[in-house]
């Protein structure tokens, strides 16, 4: 079966990034998928989508898409799926192009930088954050985790379907910061408070990895360290709620 075998292949990143396909898993993802402008190649599904809440509101929708379609038994659906309790429903859709020359000359310009972001889950919440909070993109530098990966896809719950999402080296995302004269912040505890800081129409923050923090390419490159202002009694946030939280300061400088 086709569609199961690909489905298959794209666990791997490296055949996501062969192909240029991603997979969405789930009742709520496929939905958001098929309400987006994204090339929706093929679905599958499986008999649990039957028993699962709103399963046959979005068969209907399936059915009104006009795209390939297959179904799987339980064990076989289970065996291309990445969730421990499968809905019963995936689809392999075209992984939407963007790239940073989309953004040259735009402004005001906010852009959100996970610099080596490596839990799905974190990243898939800060994507739907950036998405909610107004940043124009998500750039994931080298050692974060694919933007296309199945749980970062559904834990940003339909954003990955809308807000740009850009893969690219540092040394590209810095020539392009150099050469758009974009201020570049880094995030890190011992920075200035960002609610008593002022920037330039056109920014780039970037948050680090959970462990590590800031690579030392972006520490270089930054023109200013920022930071949340914290109680003494915790060390440090979780990446993602940092994240939004800077992202909702910046916000009310924006408008």
């Amino acid at each position: 079966m086709r569609l199961l075998t690909l489905a298959r292949d794209l666990k791997r990143r490296k055949s996501r990034e062969r192909h240029s396909l991603f997979v969405a898993e789930g009742v709520r993802s496929v939905e958001e998928l098929l309400r987006s402008r994204i090339t929706v190649c093929g679905i599958l599904t499986a008999p649990q989508l039957d028993g699962a809440p709103r399963g046959p509101n979005l068969r209907s929708m399936i059915a009104s898409a006009g795209v390939e379609t297959a179904s799987a038994n339980e064990d076989e659906f289970r065996s291309a799926a990445e969730t421990e309790s499968p809905q019963g429903v995936l689809a392999i859709a075209e992984v939407p192009s963007h790239a940073l020359s989309d953004l040259t000359g735009r402004s005001p310009l906010r852009i959100l930088v996970l610099d080596a972001v490596q839990d799905p889950g974190n990243v898939g919440a800060i994507v739907r954050t950036a998405a909610a909070l107004g940043a124009d993109a998500t750039v994931a530098l080298p050692g974060t985790v694919d933007f296309w990966n199945a749980k970062v896809v559904r834990a940003s719950m339909g954003a990955s379907f809308h807000h740009p999402l850009i893969q690219v080296s540092a040394d590209e995302f810095l020539a392009f910061v150099e050469a758009e004269k974009i201020e570049l912040w880094g995030a890190e505890a011992t920075g200035e408070p960002v609610d008593s800081v002022e920037h330039s129409a056109r920014i780039a923050v970037a948050v680090g990895n959970e462990g590590a923090g800031l690579s030392s390419s972006i520490r270089e490159h930054a023109t200013r360290m920022v930071s949340l202002p914290i109680s003494g009694s915790v060390e440090s946030l979780n990446v993602s709620v940092a994240a939004g939280i800077l992202l909702y300061e910046l916000g009310k400088k924006w408008k």
